[in-house]
């Protein structure tokens, strides 16, 4: 078991030190999304360790496409392959039940795939899935789950968490046996389980109190920031936390813009991972404290400003709005990458100022102070 310690409360919003065999996580925390154990954008593990990431984060299903997790396995797993020695998290697939909609069926068993990349059939249940994050190697595996389109009925959102939670029964019986194996890269491989239940305060609560009884490692809410409001998302958490045990990671998966973060910790969330401000990047939308810019503007043209005033990032330390702006007009990836690499750091320094203020108790003022800086920029 991971050693999870809650250092400072500030209203319900929480910052802890994880312990983990890859190294210690200081929360709340916003990991940086690796699909294919790579940033999208040019960003290499030296980048990453200068701009102060924690974690990292995966994807099951493309990595069992693409080398295929058996190769992975056979290179020693994730962090040698990647050349990354901090912590790890691998999702599990289940994301993609909901994203690849036109390209599945599910059963009790598991779900039966298409491959995106050649239409070849995949069938992944709890115990695949669990067997193809060992072969990883991750720090932390997530459970396999439905996701429930939030414009799901009812009737169908309760009976996909009630197999969901089954699922979970199966993953967390699957994990225990493969971290008994002899030839498993990691032994103490952490489960994540996964808060499922669309947009329907009632479900949520209840499969919330059913997780939170296998006493697992760490809990997440999935299935949010995929149609539904803001306001919806932040009224599911202020019903949903609560009810997961405070002694453990909260992880709120896929989320979101700046403000939802700050939203969400104040919430009680403590991890995040989202896209955002990678593929925002790697279009010239680049984040500052005052909203996000548009860098393709032709307002932009001759301004020889870093990205942000007094960004320490090794883009904004170095080169101007001006130079990047050229860089994407002319197609350039150093254009990409620099807004990437701000962007990830932006991300990173932001849950660092977090943790600064829930630690020194003026978590509720920077709170105010920044959601009226960002403004209608969001």
């Amino acid at each position: 078991m991971a050693d999870y310690k809650i250092i400072a409360e500030d209203g319900r919003a929480k910052s802890a030190e994880f312990k983990t065999v890859h190294g210690t996580v200081q929360t709340p925390v916003f990991m940086n999304v690796g699909t294919v154990a790579a940033i999208k954008g040019a960003v290499s593990t030296e980048d990453l360790e200068a701009i102060g990431t924690q974690v990292q984060l995966s994807n099951t299903y493309h990595l069992h496409l693409r080398p295929g997790d058996e190769i992975v396995k056979q290179l020693a797993g994730l962090h040698r392959f990647m050349s990354w020695d901090k912590p790890i998290l691998t999702d599990s697939g289940g994301f993609q039940v909901f994203s690849l909609a036109e390209l599945r069926q599910i059963t009790e068993e598991g779900v039966s795939f298409r491959s995106h990349i050649d239409g070849h059939k995949i069938f992944m249940g709890p115990e695949e899935s669990m067997q193809i994050q060992s072969n990883l190697g991750s720090t932390i595996a997530m459970a396999f789950d439905e996701c429930p389109s939030s414009m799901a009925d009812r009737d169908y959102v309760q009976k996909s968490v009630d197999r969901t939670t089954r699922w979970l029964v199966r993953c967390k019986n699957k994990m225990a046996e493969l971290n008994a194996r002899e030839d498993t890269i990691n032994k103490e491989q952490l489960l994540f389980g996964i808060n499922q239940g669309a947009i329907y305060p009632d479900i949520r609560k209840e499969h919330a109190r059913q997780i939170s009884e296998l006493d697992l490692d760490g809990y997440a809410v999935g299935g949010l920031a995929v149609g539904e409001t803001h306001e919806e998302m932040y009224d599911i958490l202020d019903h949903v936390v609560p009810e997961l045990p405070r002694s453990k990671p909260t992880y709120l998966m896929g989320v979101g813009t700046p403000a939802n973060i700050i939203e969400s910790v104040a919430r009680g969330v403590d991890f995040f991972d989202c896209v955002y401000p990678s593929r925002n990047g790697r279009h010239g939308h680049v984040y500052t404290r005052n909203g996000h810019l548009n860098l393709f503007n032709a307002k932009f043209e001759t301004d020889m400003r870093p990205i942000e005033e007094g960004c320490q990032c090794p883009v904004c330390r170095r080169y101007s709005r001006a130079y990047i702006r050229h860089l994407l007009k002319a197609k350039e990836m150093l254009g990409m990458r620099f807004c990437v690499l701000h962007n990830l750091f932006f991300y990173n320094h932001l849950l660092e100022e977090i943790r600064d203020a829930i630690r020194g108790g003026y978590f509720e003022a920077f709170r105010k102070e920044r959601l009226e800086m960002l403004g209608e920029a969001e």
